[in-house]
């Protein structure tokens, strides 16, 4: 028996309804959601705390903060984003109304991880709300709380003719995926994002993925090396290093490093003290696979600074790591954890063929005094988003997008990047029924002065001349 045929047939019917498409109706869903967020934030903050030991802090400014505001750029701006946007016309179609009118996809599907398990579900959420969907929502099993909290308290916000919170691991997760949706938009491993586009596939259904990947940051010589350490220890261990956009490895010359490594070790004894396991600021793994997993890469090249681990409270240490080889698991995969490999360049031109050499990365980092430097690094390279001395603080605009490119993704959201998301851009061309006489040239017989005068009328320029 299909455990999710019901739910997705209901959500079917409510959408062929119409009953989603009114400005109304979107704007109470997302006041709901809104009120859900303000009510709730206790709840949320305490399965946070649960699921990755997140301090109220992060859980604010990355997690609950961060929908609010989505929620209130979308009322401020529905109306202007569901309006039709009129374009130019040529001679052909000057007396018609020429426009393209944002449509709702119909059922759509958000696929959420754990690792940032409210902003990651209720973000797109808002989106898909405000381009007036119907949404099925699949939080991550993996964060427990969280998902307890989405799936019993979340729904008495929301019309749940319109919304579904559907529970389930990869096997259940596999079986959705079966049936066909209007959108896809997943968050995850690049692993499991394949198989997601290869199940869309089937139905020609479109997707958006935000994957993750090994995302570089470029340290150069003219720079402060405490300065950058700091903000470097923050966005590394941020959330225990568990962040699809955190700076995965630093390229930088061997004089930097021996530069860095005594400013990185101040920067953690000043955020987390001589304990970082004592400290209410340090999270910790969300399970024991991956700390079992990230244990294994500690023993890539050297241990500079931290290292220590405790398997019983899933701890790992702020740890960076030196005289990493290339070829070593730790710069093969993401690391998605408090570790911090340090890979020396002789020179910006290396550092550049470095990041090339690789899979496209989700973020890119740059560090220098020099803004020639961070603009050579931008221009000659390709990621989903860069930084230029600063890490993911762009994240809090919504006026930006997140998205990949090649292998960490496709597609973008966050503000009105999500309303676009969601909707059918429907390009719409209203005519008027009688002047059957201004046609006539278009119609056979051809001739070489119609061709001309079709030729002229169809042309950029034709439209200047009137």
């Amino acid at each position: 028996m299909d455990p999710f045929e019901d739910t997705l047939q209901r959500l079917r019917k409510a959408f062929s309804s119409g009953q989603t498409r009114a400005a109304a109706f979107r704007m109470a869903q997302l006041e709901g959601l809104g009120r859900f967020l303000q009510e709730n934030k206790q709840l949320l903050q305490d399965a946070l705390a649960q699921d990755l030991h997140k301090s109220p802090f992060e859980s604010d400014i990355s997690e609950i903060i961060l929908c609010q505001n989505e929620v209130d750029m979308a009322l401020k701006n529905l109306q202007a984003w569901m309006k039709d946007e009129a374009v130019s016309t040529n001679l052909f179609t000057k007396l018609s109304s020429a426009f393209i009118r944002k449509e709702p996809f119909g059922l759509v599907l958000i696929i959420a991880p754990w690792n940032y398990p409210v902003n990651l579900t209720l973000v797109p959420l808002v989106g898909a709300i405000a381009a007036g969907n119907c949404v099925v929502l699949k939080p991550s099993e993996i964060s427990k709380g969280t998902e307890k909290v989405l799936a019993e308290v979340l729904p008495r916000y929301l019309d749940q003719s319109c919304f579904a919170v559907v529970l389930g691991g990869p096997e259940e997760t596999q079986q959705l995926l079966e049936h066909k949706f209007d959108h896809i938009l997943f968050t995850g491993s690049p692993r499991v994002g394949k198989i997601v586009m290869a199940a869309a596939a089937k139905h020609l259904t479109p997707v958006t993925l935000e994957l993750g990947g090994k995302n570089p940051c470029y340290i150069d010589d003219n720079c402060d090396p405490q300065t950058v350490a700091n903000r470097v220890t923050w966005y590394r261990y941020f959330n225990t290093g568990q962040t699809c956009v955190a700076p995965d490895y630093v390229l930088c010359s061997p004089e930097m490093q021996e530069r860095l490594l005594p400013a990185l070790q101040s920067a953690i004894t000043c955020f987390y003290g001589d304990d970082p396991k004592s400290s209410p600021s340090f999270g910790r793994i969300i399970n024991e696979k991956h700390f079992k997993r990230l244990q294994g890469l500690l023993q890539c090249g050297r241990v500079a600074i931290g290292g220590q681990s405790d398997e019983d409270d899933r701890y790992i240490a702020p740890t960076v790591l030196v005289d990493v080889r290339e070829t070593e698991p730790v710069m093969q995969e993401e690391i998605f954890g408090p570790i911090l490999p340090l890979v020396t360049v002789r020179s910006l031109d290396e550092a550049i063929d470095f990041i090339n050499r690789r899979e496209k990365p989700l973020a890119l980092y740059a560090f220098s005094n020099s803004s020639q430097v961070v603009n050579q690094v931008l221009n000659r390279t390709s990621s989903g988003s860069f930084g230029g001395n600063e890490g993911f603080i762009y994240l809090t605009l919504p006026t930006l997008p997140l998205g990949g490119v090649g292998h960490s993704g496709m597609g973008r959201y966050h503000g009105k990047f999500s309303f676009d998301t969601f909707s059918h851009h429907r390009a719409c061309l209203l005519a008027h029924s009688r002047l059957e006489k201004l046609n006539e040239i278009r119609y056979p017989p051809y001739s070489v002065r119609t061709q001309q005068l079709v030729s002229w009328a169809m042309g950029s320029q034709s439209c200047t001349l009137l």
